[in-house]
């Protein structure tokens, strides 16, 4: 999947994106901060940044002296970092519409953090060992990702939805899915950080529940990378809407345990 076309999801996506944010993104992103274990006058790249979930408590834990960049391909996204941002008076973010696989910066990073975001990438290995080059040594690099039957049955009512109206789906891949399958329990994580020459690693499962009604639900689904399953005749995702949420029901528990891991670089 290219990422051009996964950036400008979430930039369609952005202000559905944010309804989640006080129930799933915002205490995920606190906790893989804290996982990262930044330090005040610290160097920290948030690679795949979002709308900020992980770089605003990132630059609060970092200080006035130390420094936050944000990347990402959505600009839309971007602005809702800078906005939060902004709000809190946070003079040590800096953001950049940027490919992290290409990203570059004039000093070590003391920290990198990614949320959700390294498992979208084309060559997910040399994407991560290049993030990893970033650090100093001694640096810690922190991650969250999907654990193992989390998002089930959502993923497959919405793929038996979009599958009724795009059945060409069938043989086509779900973005992210088979790096996601690849870092999906505590001991595939391990070994896929040791492979990159990283150590000390940790590996925390991270419980995640949370009480979606079918405007939320549906919110999730455009708000990110699912809504590159949809169709793009407007009569269709109606269909694709009602056909899901009659199956999801009005009050829907989504699974969202999350595993948070942390390295150093040697």
């Amino acid at each position: 999947m290219p990422e051009l076309h996964l950036g400008n999801a979430f930039d369609d996506g952005a202000a559905d994106f944010e309804r989640l944010a006080p129930s799933l993104w915002n205490p995920m992103g606190n906790a893989l901060v804290a996982a990262a274990d930044i330090a005040l006058g610290d160097r920290v790249l948030d690679a795949g940044c979002g709308s900020g979930a992980t770089t605003i408590p990132a630059a609060q834990f970092a200080g006035p002296d130390g420094l936050v960049d944000g990347v990402d391909l959505s600009a839309r996204m971007l602005s809702l970092t800078q906005a939060k941002a902004d709000t809190l008076a946070l003079s040590n973010v800096y953001l950049a519409q940027a490919d992290i696989t290409a990203w570059t910066a004039e000093a070590p990073y003391d920290a990198v953090v990614c949320a959700y975001s390294l498992f979208f990438l084309p060559d997910m290995d040399a994407g991560a060992a290049h993030l990893a080059s970033l650090l100093r040594s001694g640096g810690h690099f922190a991650l969250s990702t999907w654990a193992e039957g989390s998002w089930e049955p959502f993923r497959e009512l919405l793929w038996k939805a979009c599958l009724q109206e795009r059945p060409e789906l069938e043989t086509l891949p779900q973005p992210g899915a088979d790096n996601v399958q690849r870092l999906q329990t505590p001991e595939k994580l391990a070994s896929w950080l040791e492979s990159l020459g990283l150590t000390d690693i940790t590996v925390a499962a991270t419980p995640g529940r949370v009480q979606l009604s079918p405007s939320l639900a549906w919110s999730l689904v455009l708000g990110g990378g699912y809504r590159m399953l949809l169709p793009e005749d407007p009569a269709a995702v109606d269909r694709v809407r009602t056909a899901f949420l009659s199956e999801l029901g009005d009050d829907f528990e989504l699974n969202a345990d999350t595993l948070i891991a942390t390295a150093v670089r040697p």
